[in-house]
């Protein structure tokens, strides 16, 4: 067993309004590993979330939120207290749905004031959440010792920020301690993105196979992370490392199969999922968006999504496996407690 590390006084999770910060702080609270979190965000909470997101966090005053860009220098922030704990979520992430500048704009200056904040302030842990992305997809089984070859602006940008946390870390590697996490896609009650729509698509009938039942999808539940991310920081204290970066997902992770399979079993379900040629989906999806997106029309169907739904992110967690971690959720078990946690999203 790991021992607990001392006591958080205050943590400060910039990105902290977004869908892991909001668990992350509600983890750190309700465990008691923490006295006070700030979330730093573009939005606050109020301005930007569901009602479900907001309520997990609304009755709680130790949760204080603050208004702020990462973008640009954050001299104007002092917490009144010591900061014990700094978590860097905040990026810009979604793809589709930025142009390749956008992505670097937001993810080296962010990484870059973050870690500058970190210095004035005298904070010695840092917890980074990277992406798979930076491995590139693949066929292959990736692992930690995997050397990246990012094919996106988004896994280009997100190694660029690892090495900028890594360098403030080696100013002094003596004291500084930092967690990077490369997680695959997190799911999870609020979350609205991939997991979300393919639950959506399977309960109403119009998700499709393309040949691509064996394809896998590394993820993680949120909570799952949440945990994870906490275990690797209570590692450094008890076995000293410095620097530690692992991946985060399912071992091994899911097949586009055994997602669909957990929807139908915990929806209690049956469903006879149809095959369509990938090129005669490819072909509609590009119809699809060549219609709505003139006319401003949200839709499942980009074909970036449908090109990414055939390509595996095959990706271990190595790391986890041979320290010992012990995973508290397997994908049924995730499906379920997100339904039980938040039904609505499963109708």
């Amino acid at each position: 067993m790991l021992k607990t590390v001392t006591l958080i006084k205050n943590a400060v999770i910039f990105g902290g309004a977004g869908f892991i910060g909001v668990y992350f702080a509600q983890y750190l609270l309700q465990n008691g590993f923490a006295d006070q979190v700030y979330l730093v965000d573009i939005e606050l909470l109020e301005e930007k979330f569901s009602e479900f997101r907001k309520n997990l966090v609304a009755q709680d005053a130790r949760i204080v939120f603050v208004k702020g860009d990462v973008r640009q220098p954050l001299d104007w922030f002092t917490p009144p207290e010591q900061v014990s704990l700094i978590v860097n979520f905040a990026a810009v992430h979604r793809e589709p749905g930025h142009e390749d500048w956008e992505y670097y704009q937001t993810n080296l200056p962010g990484a870059e004031n973050v870690c500058a904040w970190a210095e004035r302030v005298g904070c010695s842990h840092i917890i980074f959440t990277s992406s798979i992305s930076p491995y590139g997809p693949s066929e292959e089984v990736k692992d930690e010792r995997t050397v990246p070859s990012p094919v996106t602006a988004y896994g280009g940008s997100k190694l660029a920020a690892e090495k900028i946390h890594q360098i403030w870390q080696a100013r002094d590697d003596a004291n500084r301690r930092l967690v990077i996490v490369r997680p695959g896609v997190v799911f999870g009650p609020g979350e609205g993105g991939n997991v979300s729509r393919l639950i959506k698509a399977v309960l109403h009938r119009y998700f499709f196979y393309m040949g691509n039942q064996h394809t896998r999808k590394a993820g993680v539940y949120v909570k799952e992370l949440c945990n994870a991310m906490w275990w690797v920081l209570q590692r450094q204290q008890v076995n000293g490392e410095h620097v530690s970066l692992f991946n985060m997902s399912m071992n091994p992770g899911p097949s586009i199969q055994d997602y669909v399979n957990a929807v139908c079993k915990v929806a209690g379900v049956k469903r006879r999922i149809p095959g369509v040629p990938y090129r005669l989906l490819l072909v509609v999806a590009y119809l699809i968006d060549g219609f709505a997106r003139p006319l401003g029309i949200k839709h499942p169907f980009s074909p970036v999504r449908i090109r990414k739904l055939v390509r595996s992110n095959n990706i271990l967690p190595n790391y986890l496996v041979e320290n010992g971690y012990e995973y508290r959720y397997s994908l049924d078990e995730a499906f379920a407690d997100w339904r039980a946690s938040c039904p609505e999203e499963w109708k």
